[in-house]
């Protein structure tokens, strides 16, 4: 049986997508408040599981489900171009899912939970029956919520011993989590011909472009404006500061993106999307200085 190169297995477990996950789950780590020092290895395997496990998983399972759609969209990728031959790419889903339980089992109840949750929320988003993917309210409510919100919320409590995050960070990890949904709405423009023949309702489907583009952007910067007033209820102004800089550069760029935005998905999701992760992170620092003032 012909084995595929580890070029295409590389490629076919997307190391680019691996990073929002592992950056969630740092913004998790740090507002959790605890010291980081004796930690490092369970924040290392944490970031591990994160981004090339259960990302990876999520990236692989997907490719394999959505072979005869990428077999229109995007010809060139592993499976339909026939550099993963056979049911490798399959094989590949099955593996990722069990290595990722194994090395789970050290992050404790909590982290092994987590990681559970997130490799049935990969596989419901791809994988008939459910196969979440076909609405894309469904599909992109579980990606936001597998790559920011359960990310984040395992990487306090891991940090935590277990215990449940605070109030603030779930708050911040709900709200980066709802965001999330139109950063993946963003991925959806490039495949609406494939989406349409194998009858996927993406947003850009359902809603056109012009309306998918508005509810990404609307999507992606009310959590923001809702995360920088609790940052100020909170007596966290600079951080509000920060976040709120940000946002307005967001918005200057959504108006270029929404001039053309099929077109440009691409650019805003390299340019516009680095600037809410970093929010993230002011708002995880945020969180931690708090609990730093009244301790």
């Amino acid at each position: 049986m012909a084995r595929p190169a580890l070029s295409a297995v590389t490629e076919l477990l997307k190391p680019i997508t691996w990073f929002p996950p592992m950056w969630a789950f740092t913004c998790g780590v740090i507002a959790s408040g605890v010291e980081l020092a004796d930690r490092w290895p369970l924040i290392l395997i944490g970031i591990l599981i994160a981004g090339p496990l259960v990302c990876a998983t999520s990236q692989a399972v997907n490719d394999w489900y959505d072979r005869d759609v990428d077999a229109i969209n995007e010809p060139n990728r592993p499976i339909p171009s026939g550099r993963m031959p056979g049911l490798w790419g399959y094989y590949i889903a099955i593996g990722w899912t069990v290595l990722s339980l194994l090395v789970a089992l050290v992050l404790g109840p909590w982290g092994f939970a987590a990681t559970v949750a997130g490799l049935l929320l990969a596989w419901a988003y791809s994988a008939p029956p459910l196969r979440l993917k076909r609405n894309g309210w469904w599909g992109n409510t579980a990606c936001a919520i597998c790559y920011e919100g359960l990310a984040w919320t395992t990487g306090a409590a891991v940090m935590a011993g277990g215990a449940t995050p605070g109030a603030k960070s779930l708050a911040l990890a709900a709200l980066y989590s709802a965001g999330a949904h139109g950063i993946m709405t963003l991925n959806d423009f490039k495949s609406i011909e494939g989406d349409k023949f194998h009858g996927i309702g993406s947003l850009p489907v359902r809603l056109g472009v012009r309306g998918a583009a508005l509810t990404a952007c609307a999507i992606m910067a009310l959590p923001q404006v809702v995360v920088i007033a609790l940052l100020l209820h909170w007596q966290m102004s600079g951080h509000a500061m920060a976040i709120a800089a940000l946002l307005a550069v967001q918005l200057i760029m959504m108006k270029r993106f929404l001039e053309t935005p099929r077109e440009r998905a691409l650019w805003y999701s390299g340019f516009g999307i680095p600037l809410y992760v970093g929010g993230m992170m002011v708002s995880a620092f945020a969180v931690r200085f708090a609990q730093e003032l009244s301790a």
